[in-house]
């Protein structure tokens, strides 16, 4: 009973997980957790590293993995690039169940790791670089910038940066010392004219990516989140962008956040009430972005449409 409650103390403080380790200083034999793990009252996880609590949703499931692949290389392990960034709730990457990990120096070795989501990088990170999210070290919101910047495309990089800037997860103190922190580095050029489009009022990578379409056709927005008043001052709707002189608005439509009937609802209320005004309103999806030339151009012609009227 009392190895079991230490167990569980440990585990508590770990997010129901725990190493080999651990639980042989607990006074479990090897033979006992090995039964443990076959009779599956445990949950291998990692090497030498178990869930020995039930998950219960996949997102606790998620951030469980993430701990135990960074339990189990050691003390010094810590979470880094686009694992880092999920920690820390900063959008804009795909999903693709990766986990990266960092271990300094001859302690990265290919070998330690057997599960082909885990990618192991051997970098060293000074301590002012490390913090963690939810007992798991991982790198600062600045630093995994930092570090993506360099080495992912630029919609992904510059959705990461208006992510960041827009949850309040890096300040503007913050985002202006990546600068500093990828001098010299390979792919830094890139990466500077990523950090110039960053834009915090973009409040998801769907319109991240719309805005970047509309840039690069040619016909950027003036306005990011543009209100919309009648004469009185009443908030008629707030749009994703806008054009301000021709008076047309763009709505990047996320599935989740416009899915909900009550969000259809809403979405279709405001719209008439933006139209009554004499805005046009247009509307975008993820499939469009996809299309290089389709938000310019569809933005393109309604410019022209209110110019002729």
């Amino acid at each position: 009973m009392e190895r079991a409650w230490v167990i569980r103390q440990i585990a508590s403080g770990q997010g129901g997980v725990v190493t080999r380790a651990q639980a042989l200083r607990a006074g479990y034999s090897r033979y006992e957790i090995d039964n443990l793990l076959t009779s599956r009252r445990w949950q291998r996880l990692a090497r030498a590293t178990y869930a020995v609590e039930s998950a219960g949703s996949d997102g606790v499931e998620r951030r469980r993995q993430i701990r135990a692949a960074v339990l189990s290389l050691g003390p010094q392990a810590h979470a880094v690039l686009g694992t880092a960034a999920e920690l820390h709730g900063i959008a804009g990457l795909p999903r693709t169940g990766a986990i990266h990990v960092a271990v300094p120096g001859r302690a990265a070795r290919p070998a330690r790791v057997k599960d082909p989501a885990v990618t192991l990088h051997q970098f060293e990170h000074p301590e002012q670089a490390l913090t963690t999210v939810d007992g798991i070290p991982v790198t600062a919101p600045t630093h995994t910038l930092a570090e993506l910047v360099l080495r992912v495309r630029r919609y992904f990089a510059v959705a990461l940066l208006d992510s960041a800037l827009n949850r309040g997860r890096i300040t503007e103190e913050e985002f202006g010392a990546v600068p500093a922190l990828i001098a010299g580095r390979r792919g830094v050029v890139n990466a500077r004219r990523h950090l110039a489009e960053a834009n915090g009022a973009a409040q998801s990578p769907l319109e991240t990516r719309t805005r970047l379409r509309c840039v690069d056709g040619g016909v950027p927005p003036d306005a990011l989140q543009i209100e919309v008043r009648d004469a009185d001052g009443y908030l008629l709707g707030i749009g994703d962008m806008g054009w301000r002189a021709a008076r047309v608005i763009a709505e990047a439509d996320g599935r989740e956040p416009h899915s909900t009937p009550g969000a259809l609802f809403d979405d279709r209320q405001r719209q008439n009430r933006l139209t009554n005004a004499g805005w046009t309103v247009l509307r975008f999806t993820w499939p469009d972005t996809l299309r290089p030339d389709y938000i310019p151009q569809v933005v393109r012609a309604a410019l022209a449409a209110r110019t002729r009227r």
